[in-house]
């Protein structure tokens, strides 16, 4: 797969970014700062049945273009929903935000009888495209200014909808907003992470030919884009509002994003620990069996055996009278932290794919479902919103009722979870740094062994990362304001959980930056002390990698046009970590 980092950052908004990035230029007609996506794998196609999206097919399309279709199965569930969804309203049955309002407005009745006959059919038909029309201007700025996040949002959005009730058109013209690559201007912020109407609005906007929208990069009116691509403006019928924007896709789709690259930051911190403990001449011994039979924990046993791995063949492995016993304890329990956080971070990844693949959609339908299926679905309560079949439905009955499911949890809560195993991780990423500069624990002062060479650095950059990344983890207090007359609450607040996650990240890989320069120029002294040393596959392919990047300096030499911190950055996010090392998959 093509590197993730090819749209340069990996972040919406510029003004939470605390690292280096890669730029890409600007298409005429865009928006200052837009970045838009690089199209790769646009021969490519995603097929989407509700059940099954995966982390990489979301980055496939959000970041490098792939096309979207739905499977047939999954047409027919949503034809059957929509079916079930016009036979409720005929019946009588009152529906959440279709016949009756949404919100505080939950008890007042928006129309009576089939919502097919002549005045119900008008009546909706305008509702509809003025919701629409005027859910372009929601939310409040910035700009989202990367595409690959609002393709993101997109593609969960056309998923998850399988398991809800949107007329054709609607589901029809998400899938052709993304394989034409209409993105439509979508605002940052104005959603309260418990359902992201505002930004999913702008999108039904675009649908409509309201807003803006930008073709392949290039900024235009969203009617304009519809026409350019060969499309129709779609008139949204009976709950579409609803179907569209009923959804926690903006965050979802960010985490996404947010697990996609976490793995690979966790990766390179695995092999630049590595790399580490070549340059420290460590004592190996806490990875040996010895130490993990001891303490039998499938991620921490695995983390393990992952880094002796790497570093099979190594020096390491041989007898030094000069070795230390014992490293500091941000070597030796670095496989600890490190292994912890892929346990978080796997945590975070299944609740992501549990978001993306089931609904978080109000009201819930269910078609097939009957009162006998379980004892409460034939309570006089229940039974309220049993639709019996007929036309509408082509004679299949189920079930539509109101529900919760757009609280985002487990995933809010999983999001801040690996936040704080990042931030304890990083910790020992910083001080592991710092202990390179201590001749106790290296055995000799660099300046002895590379005399002419300049020994990387000396700021106060680590530290500062670290702190900024400290600063992340402090969970987002779960504050609630009752609003919408008192209806609504609850706020998850996934939006500011998913962006802080995304800046740790990205500091995470500026962290390990400096991490990769201190350790690579350690692995050079201990070669020049001697040259028939080995480090094993991996750290030196790594290693040599890097070198052919960025070569180890002298003192003497002209200034670099760029600093070495930002070339190993540059490095890090332009390079997968399993370029050098495929083992060790994850339990």
């Amino acid at each position: 797969m093509t590197s993730r980092y090819a749209s340069a950052s990996r972040f919406g908004f510029r003004a939470l970014i605390g690292a280096a990035v890669l730029c890409t230029a600007t298409p005429a007609g865009a928006a200052p700062n837009y970045v838009p996506i690089t199209p790769t794998m646009s021969d490519r196609t995603v097929t989407l049945n509700g059940h099954d999206l995966t982390i990489d097919q979301i980055v496939m399309v959000a970041r490098h273009g792939a096309k979207v279709e739905l499977s047939a199965e999954a047409r027919h569930t949503q034809a059957d929903s929509y079916g079930l969804l016009l036979e409720a309203a005929a019946e009588g049955i009152p529906v959440y935000w279709f016949n009756r309002g949404a919100g505080d407005q939950r008890e007042t009745v928006m129309f009576e009888g089939d919502p097919l006959s002549p005045k119900n059919h008008a009546l909706i038909d305008k509702t509809q495209a003025e919701r629409f029309r005027s859910a372009a201007l929601w939310g409040t700025g910035p700009e989202i200014d990367h595409e690959e996040i609002v393709r993101a949002m997109m593609v969960v959005r056309a998923n998850a909808m399988v398991h809800n009730a949107p007329s054709p058109q609607l589901s029809q013209m998400l899938l052709d907003l993304l394989n034409k690559r209409i993105t439509p201007v979508v605002q940052s912020r104005g959603t309260l992470g418990e359902g992201d109407l505002a930004q999913l609005g702008n999108i039904a906007g675009a649908m409509v030919g309201a807003g803006e929208a930008y073709l392949q990069g290039v900024r235009m009116k969203a009617e304009q884009a519809l026409k350019s691509a060969g499309l129709t403006p779609i008139q949204p019928f009976a709950a579409d509002d609803n179907a569209l924007t009923s959804s926690n896709a903006y965050a979802t789709g960010q985490s996404a994003l947010l697990v996609h690259d976490a793995r690979e930051a966790l990766e390179w911190s695995d092999l630049i620990y590595a790399i580490d403990l070549n340059g420290m001449n460590s004592s190996i011994t806490p990875l040996s069996l010895v130490v993990q039979h001891d303490r039998p924990e499938k991620w921490l046993n695995w983390h393990a055996a992952r880094v002796l791995d790497m570093i099979k063949g190594s020096y390491l492995f041989e007898k030094d009278a000069k070795r230390i016993i014992q490293d500091p304890e941000s070597l030796r329990a670095s496989s600890i932290r490190q292994a912890s956080t892929w346990e978080a971070w796997a945590a975070l990844r299944d609740a992501v794919l549990f978001q993306a693949n089931s609904s978080d959609h109000n009201p819930a339908v269910n078609v097939g479902m009957s009162p006998q299926d379980s004892w409460e679905l034939s309570t006089p309560q229940l039974m309220r919103f049993f639709v019996k079949g007929g036309p509408r439905s082509h004679g299949q009955h189920g079930y539509i009722v109101s529900n919760a499911n757009w609280d985002p949890y487990p995933m809010a809560n999983q999001i801040e979870s690996f936040v704080i195993a990042l931030a304890n991780m990083d910790i020992a990423v910083m001080l592991r740094i710092e202990r390179f500069r201590n001749p106790f624990f290296t055995g000799v002062a660099a300046s002895d062994v590379l005399p002419g060479a300049s020994d990387g650095f000396v700021d106060f950059a680590p530290v500062d990362l670290e702190q900024e990344i400290q600063s992340l983890m402090n969970p987002v207090a779960p504050f609630g304001s009752a609003i919408v007359g008192t209806v609504e609450d609850l706020e998850a607040q996934t939006r500011i959980k998913t962006q802080r996650a995304r800046q740790a990240v990205e500091t995470t890989f500026d962290l390990l930056s400096f991490d990769l320069l201190e350790g690579s120029f350690w692995m050079d002294a201990r070669k020049t002390q001697n040259p028939e040393r080995s480090f094993g596959a991996a750290p030196t392919a790594a290693w040599t990698a890097f070198r052919q990047r960025v070569p180890l300096r002298q003192r003497s030499a002209e200034p670099a046009a760029q600093s070495t911190s930002l070339a190993a950055a540059e490095f890090l996010k332009t390079t997968a970590a399993s370029t050098f090392y495929h083992g060790g998959a994850e339990p």
